[in-house]
C-alpha cells in the first residue's frame, strides 16, 4: 500500500491524498462504506462502482461465523466472493464480540465468546483473526485489539491498552510468519486505545506507532463519551503519529464529526450510519435531517435534496418514497440508502476540493455553523 499528500490546508490540520493498494486508488479524506457481511445493504457493487466508491468495510466477526472463512477462500477470496474489484479494508472483529456476542472469558490468548447467531463457542485469538483476515484477502488488515466501554474505570481500560499492545505484537508476528494467500499485499493497521485518557492514550501510542509500516487507527471513540473529549484525544495523538502515514479514525460518524476530525488531520473514517439511519426512514441533506416518513411529505413532489444528483434525487420525490416506506417496499430502502451514500461521498468530495483550494478552514465554518443547528447532523 502506498500513501502520498498532495495538498495541505494552510490554515488547519486537513490534508488531502491518495491511498493506493492493489485493487484501485482512493482519494482521501474518504468515508468507507460499511459492507460488513460482505454486503452493503441494498446496494449491489455494480452500483457502488458507479457511484465512485473505491473502498468498503467488511468484518471480521461476521463472515467467520457465517459463511466462514474456508468458503471464502475456496471463492477465491472476498473479492471474487462478492465481485467487488476495488478495495476492501476488514475490521478484526474485536469490536464486534465485545458488543454482539456473549463474553465468556477475555484472557491474553484472546476472547471466549458465544455466537449471537446459534451459542456456539468460540475462542478468537490475535492469530486467528489475522488467520481470517489472510483467507478473506482484504487488502487493509486492522489488528485485533481491545475496544472498552467508555464507561470503564481507568484502570480496566488501561488493561485494555496493555492487553491491545500484547495482542498487536502477535498480530504482526503471525502475519510476518505468514504472508498474503493471494497475489497481493495486505497493509497492517494497529489500533491505538485508552479511552478519553490522555496518558493512556501516549502510553498506547507509543507502543503501537513502531508497528505501523503503512497507516494506523484510532479506535476506542464514538462510544458514548463526550463529543469535545474525542475531539481533545484526536488532536492530542497528532504528536505521536507520523504525517506521512494515513489516519483512520473507526465509526466515525455523523456529517460534522466528519469535519471536525478532516480539520484534525484524520484521512479516513467508516460508519454504519448513513446505510442503517436510510434503512429507518432518516436521511441526511444539505439542509439537515429529513425523516421521510413524516406525514408533511405526503404530497411533496420536490426531492429528497434538490441540491444533491444522486439517482434517487434525479428520478423520485419524497411523496413516492415516503409511500414505498408505507407499503414495506424494499425500493424505498434503497432509494434512501441510495441517498445517504452520496451524501456522504458529495460531502468527502467538497471536503477534497476546498482543501485543494485552501479554503478547507474557512468553508468548514460556515458548514459547520449550519449543521449543527440541524438535530442529528
Amino acid at each position: 500500500m502506498k500513501f502520498s499528500i498532495n495538498y495541505n490546508d494552510s490554515k488547519s490540520l486537513a490534508r488531502s491524498g491518495k491511498i493506493t493498494t492493489f485493487h484501485s486508488e482512493i482519494e482521501t479524506p474518504v468515508f468507507m462504506p460499511v459492507g460488513t457481511q460482505a454486503a452493503v445493504k441494498t446496494i449491489d457493487p455494480a452500483y457502488l462502482k458507479s457511484a465512485n466508491v473505491n473502498i468498503i468495510l467488511s468484518n471480521t466477526y461476521h463472515l467467520y461465523l457465517r459463511p466462514g472463512m474456508e468458503l471464502i477462500k475456496k471463492a477465491g477470496g472476498l473479492h471474487a466472493f462478492m465481485n467487488w474489484d476495488n478495495s476492501i479494508l476488514t475490521d478484526s472483529g474485536g469490536f464486534q464480540i465485545f458488543s454482539l456476542a456473549k463474553l465468556n472469558h477475555i484472557s491474553d490468548e484472546g476472547v471466549e465468546f458465544q455466537s449471537h447467531l446459534d451459542g456456539s463457542k468460540h475462542l478468537l485469538s490475535p492469530e486467528l483473526s489475522m488467520e481470517i483476515q489472510r483467507s478473506l484477502g482484504s487488502d487493509i488488515i486492522m489488528s485485533f485489539d481491545h475496544c472498552p466501554p467508555s464507561i470503564l474505570d481507568k484502570k480496566s481500560i488501561d488493561q485494555a491498552v496493555e492487553r491491545t499492545s500484547l495482542w498487536t505484537n502477535l498480530s504482526a508476528k503471525y502475519l510476518n510468519e505468514h504472508p498474503s494467500y493471494y497475489d497481493w499485499d495486505q497493509a497492517f493497521f494497529p489500533i491505538i486505545q485508552g479511552g478519553v485518557y490522555t496518558d493512556l492514550r501516549e502510553k498506547s501510542a507509543t507502543a503501537l506507532v513502531p508497528l505501523a509500516k503503512c497507516g494506523i487507527a484510532i479506535g476506542g471513540l464514538a462510544v458514548g463519551e463526550k463529543k469535545s473529549s474525542m475531539f481533545n484525544i484526536i488532536e492530542f495523538l497528532n504528536t505521536f503519529i507520523s504525517k506521512d502515514q494515513p489516519k483512520y479514525l473507526m465509526g466515525v460518524g455523523r456529517p460534522t464529526d466528519l469535519i471536525e476530525s478532516i480539520l484534525l488531520g484524520v484521512d479516513m473514517f467508516d460508519c454504519v450510519l448513513p446505510t442503517r439511519n436510510a434503512r429507518n426512514g432518516q436521511l441526511f441533506t444539505s439542509a439537515g435531517i429529513v425523516n421521510i416518513e413524516n406525514a408533511k411529505y405526503k404530497e411533496s413532489f420536490d426531492p429528497i435534496d434538490s441540491s444533491c444528483s444522486c439517482y434517487a434525487c434525479l428520478n423520485f420525490t419524497k411523496s413516492y418514497i415516503r409511500h414505498l416506506f408505507n407499503i414495506k417496499e424494499v425500493l424505498g430502502l434503497r432509494l434512501s440508502t441510495i441517498h445517504n451514500l452520496a451524501y456522504y461521498s458529495d460531502l468527502m468530495n467538497r471536503a477534497r476540493k476546498e482543501i485543494k483550494n485552501d479554503n478547507f478552514a474557512i468553508w468548514s465554518k460556515e458548514y459547520l455553523k449550519k449543521m449543527r443547528s440541524c438535530p442529528g447532523m
